[in-house]
């Protein structure tokens, strides 16, 4: 029997990549995505949850959106805010699955939340090398731009490009190839699982004391069934 699954949505690259696998995957069944965000957006990548909406239209799935009160809350409010909307979201799943890359101690963080609530959680790409996860993301077909860069880390001209195999050759040999030490952060544009590509404005970009963004506009919008659990 297949098990039943959500997955945890960023919006970028190796949340789209875990979606693709477990897609294809027999053991296990996509039910629908969950996005925590802050305000009016996704910390780190900055995206807009309109745009996160018509991702999950797109793709064809519920979301479930989950407010958190800050960008860095406590362990436990984190925590209890994410175990709570779940459940009280109306889908039902056995597994959360993340696209978590590095076996750094996040694993059994997940799960020390995640399974006392009875889920199990599922980590498709832990473990394995950037360059091979990288190079997997382009040739699947998942379209991504590099939407956000840390400027104590990348210069900020790769703000704004997309993610395909020129920019690995370009990358500095300090930065990792996926961006998992904050480099970067990316939106998937277009991918196996879209109905059609993600019709954005891009508008420039953007730079603050630290990071730089991608600005871009929703071309054309649409409705999609959602879920939205908020704490106040």
């Amino acid at each position: 029997m297949k098990r039943s699954v959500i997955v945890s949505w960023s919006s970028g690259k190796d949340s789209a990549l875990t979606l693709w696998r477990l897609i294809n995957d027999p053991s296990y069944e996509v039910v629908g995505l969950y996005t925590t965000y802050v305000g009016s957006e996704v910390p780190f990548q900055a995206t807009p949850i309109e745009i996160v909406k018509q991702q999950a239209l797109l793709i064809g799935l519920p979301l479930v959106l989950i407010e958190l009160p800050k960008v860095f809350p406590a362990n436990n409010v984190y925590q209890q805010t994410i175990v709570n909307s779940l459940k009280n979201c109306e889908l039902a799943f056995d597994c959360v699955a993340f696209g978590d890359l590095f076996c750094n101690g996040i694993a059994d963080y997940r799960r020390q939340y995640i399974e006392p609530a009875g889920w199990a959680c599922v980590f498709p790409l832990l473990g394995q090398p950037s360059h091979q996860l990288a190079n997997e993301i382009i040739e699947c077909g998942i379209k991504t731009k590099l939407v956000t860069v840390d400027s104590t880390q990348l210069e900020t001209h790769f703000c704004g490009r997309w993610f395909d195999h020129q920019l690995l050759t370009e990358l500095p040999l300090t930065a990792d190839l996926c961006g998992e030490n904050g480099e970067f952060h990316s939106l998937v544009v277009d991918g196996p699982f879209y109905r059609q590509p993600l019709n954005l404005l891009w508008l420039g970009c953007e730079t603050d004391a630290r990071f730089c963004y991608q600005r871009y506009a929703l071309v054309e919008t649409g409705s999609s069934q959602y879920h939205n659990d908020s704490i106040s």
